[in-house]
């Protein structure tokens, strides 16, 4: 079997290394729409949204992370990924199936009440993520200010 070409890819956030190692593939939601990395890939620079990042391994596992936002530079033989903020898939998946197993189970006769549903665990962490990020954007906007303010 051929050596499969591979691209090194670093997640990294406030909170610290998220991800390091090689990949084959990585797709990231880039701010013009998400794009996809293969090795020796054109240098690039872009803003990121919030989103899900990919990151297919050499051995064909797929890894998920999710990030509120941040920058991606893309050179032919490393991506970097800065984020805001950062999970893994497998953390957030975690913490729904222990929501769910808190949960009081439902008997088969019984109809469960009609009511609105709350949140799945992403949404909520996407949503605490927009928050931390609108909160630390209004901070060093009026750090800036006041910054500006001092003669």
């Amino acid at each position: 079997m051929a050596d499969v070409p591979t691209i090194h890819v670093d997640i990294v956030s406030a909170e610290g290394e998220i991800f390091s190692g090689p990949a084959t593939m990585v797709f990231a939601p880039a701010s013009e729409g998400d794009v996809g990395i293969a090795p020796r890939h054109a240098p690039l620079l872009s803003l990121l949204k919030a989103g899900e990042v990919r990151v297919k391994t050499p051995d064909g596992e797929e890894q998920h992370f999710f990030v509120g936002g941040g920058s991606l530079e893309v050179q032919p033989t490393r991506v970097t990924v800065l984020a805001d903020t950062a999970l893994r898939a497998r953390d957030i998946d975690e913490a729904a199936a222990l929501a769910a197993k808190q949960r009081p189970a439902l008997g088969t006769q019984e109809q469960p009440e009609r009511r609105p549903r709350a949140p799945c665990p992403a949404t909520r962490v996407a949503t605490a993520l927009r928050a931390q990020l609108r909160s630390a954007a209004h901070a060093a906007r009026s750090q800036s200010r006041g910054l500006g303010r001092a003669r």
